[in-house]
């Protein structure tokens, strides 16, 4: 019986359309269908068209979802694509996550102004992000530097550096490479010191928590070791309570039946940093991270409230 069509919801930038469209053909691969069985619709969040201000004046990285989550609930669409650090710690009851394609490369690629690096910029040189995880990171590297926010889709961003705008500016390797613009990067930064965003790298796919059909469907594009690395990492930002609004890095590896986790809480301007380390079984995955993400808030003196 050939599958059913599914409408594909997507925001509209050019690597949100990029993942979507990945999605797109590799489920027309997996049911031996067209592309065209799956349309796709484009829809207009908040979180993009808020480009004056962080995300944490805004409300929250939820502004990139709830437009998709309510086309999802109402039946406009039957499943939504997103870059997984996007995703909010809870979901709306009615939705879940069905899973995730194998995860890219996790690594922030630096962008340097003349191909500068990190180390050689001058002091109070200024480097644009929207991250506040990658602004801390910088500060606690190069306390010398400025930060200063940066909106707008990646091509946006590589424009402000090239025009001198700003100095250098931190991206996602994966969303580089699913653009075709890796080659943009002047270095690669190690995860000795930056550490990822919480499901950095990783595409993840929501659905109607009562649609079975479409989670069937979906299921040979599913990676489950990319899910039990997500499940571990979205255990830890939520035992942190964590939003945009917390410098928060977080990542799980898994190989074979263990999991490795390194999250790390840092103060808004880099001086302070809390590591957690752990290791077990990877079926064990959201326990671990969840053990982990309490250890930190313990360590905290003033709660994960006196970061910001």
């Amino acid at each position: 019986m050939t599958i059913k069509s599914l409408r594909i919801g997507t925001r509209g930038s050019p690597l949100a359309l990029a993942q979507t469209h990945m999605v797109r053909a590799l489920l027309a691969e997996a049911h031996g269908v067209g592309e065209d069985h799956f349309p796709v619709e484009i829809i207009k969040t908040t979180g993009d068209q808020i480009q004056d201000r962080s995300l944490a004046d805004s409300g929250g990285k939820g502004l990139f979802t709830k437009e998709l989550d309510l086309a999802l609930i109402g039946g406009a669409i039957d499943l939504a694509v997103h870059s997984s650090k996007d995703l909010p710690t809870h979901l709306p009851a009615e939705i879940v996550i069905a899973g995730y394609l194998p995860r890219e490369d996790v690594r922030d690629a630096w962008i340097g102004r003349d191909g500068m690096t990190i180390d050689a910029l001058p002091p109070g040189a200024v480097v644009g992000t929207a991250s506040l995880r990658r602004a801390a990171q910088v500060k606690r590297r190069r306390p010398d530097l400025q930060t200063t926010l940066l909106r707008g889709n990646v091509h946006t961003r590589l424009g402000k550096v090239e025009s001198g705008e700003i100095d250098a500016t931190l991206l996602a390797l994966a969303g580089l490479k699913r653009l075709g613009l890796a080659d943009r990067a002047t270095a690669l930064l190690p995860l000795a010191d930056f550490p990822p965003a919480v499901g950095q790298g990783a595409i993840g796919l929501t659905a109607r928590a009562g649609d079975a059909e479409t989670r069937a469907a979906l299921a040979p594009l599913l990676d489950a070791a990319t899910a039990l690395a997500l499940a571990a990492e979205r255990a830890f930002l939520s035992a942190l309570d964590g939003s945009c609004r917390t410098p928060i890095a977080g990542h799980a590896t898994v190989s074979g039946d263990e999991l490795s986790f390194y999250g790390e809480v840092l103060k808004a301007d880099g001086s302070q940093v809390w590591i957690t380390r752990r290791k077990g079984r990877a079926i064990d995955a959201a326990m671990i991270g969840a053990d982990a993400g309490n250890e930190i808030v313990l360590k905290l003196p003033h709660g994960v409230a006196g970061l910001m």
